[in-house]
C-alpha cells in the first residue's frame, strides 16, 4: 500500500534516528495490519505503523507476549541508531540490523523508485511519501520465513542523499523443558 502522508517532512536527518524496544503504540499517520505465517503452522499478527519519517512494528503471535520495535527521532533520546542488536524479548528471540547508505542524486532517485514500487505492490507492504519530494519516504515490508517474522524498512532522506535500511527478525523461543 502506498500513501501520501499528510504532514510536513520534519525528521530531516538520518543521524537523528534512534531505536527502541517495548514502546507502546504511538500515534501513526498510516497503519497496515497483516497476518503472516505458514499455511498449516503458527500465525502472527503484525501491525506496520508509519510515524512520519519513522516506523513502529508491533507483533503478536498469541503467546501471551508481543514485540514492539520503534525507529524514530525521539525527543530526549540521545542514543543513535545501532548497527546490530540481538536479545531476548519475552518469549521472542530478536535480531535487528541497520545501515546508512549515502547515494548520488541519480542513484538515490532510482533506488527510491525501485523500493516504492516493490513495497506499494506487496500485500504486506506499507509506504508513505511526503508532500513536496517524491523521493522522501518511509517504507516497510513484513514476511514470514523459516519460522520467523521478518521485516525490512527504508527511511529516505533525499536532502542528504542518505537511505537508512533496517532488517529485523523475531522468532519464538522453544518452550523450556520441565
Amino acid at each position: 500500500m502506498l500513501t501520501t502522508l499528510q504532514t510536513a517532512y520534519t525528521d530531516t536527518r538520518a543521524g537523528d534516528l534512534a531505536w527502541c524496544l517495548g514502546k507502546d503504540a504511538l500515534p501513526a499517520l498510516a497503519v497496515l495490519d497483516v497476518e503472516v505465517g505458514d499455511a498449516r503452522g503458527p500465525r502472527a499478527q503484525v501491525e506496520l505503523r508509519l510515524l512520519g519519517a519513522s516506523h513502529q512494528v508491533l507483533v503478536d503471535a498469541g503467546r501471551g507476549g508481543g514485540c514492539s520495535e520503534t525507529v524514530a527521532c525521539m525527543p530526549g533520546n540521545q542514543a543513535s541508531l545501532p548497527f546490530g542488536v540481538a536479545r531476548r524479548v519475552g518469549s521472542w528471540d530478536y535480531e535487528f540490523a541497520a545501515r546508512i547508505e549515502t547515494l548520488s542524486v541519480g542513484s538515490f532517485a532510482g533506488r527510491a523508485q525501485e523500493l516504492l514500487a516493490l513495497v506499494a505492490d506487496h500485500p504486506n507492504g506499507l509506504a508513505g511519501t511526503f508532500p513536496g519530494d517524491p523521493h522522501a519516504f518511509t517504507a516497510m515490508l513484513a514476511q514470514y520465513s523459516e519460522g520467523s517474522v521478518r521485516w525490512r524498512t527504508w527511511h529516505a532522506y533525499p536532502q542528504e542523499g542518505r537511505l537508512v535500511t533496517t532488517r529485523t527478525r523475531v522468532s519464538a523461543l522453544p518452550p523450556r523443558a520441565s
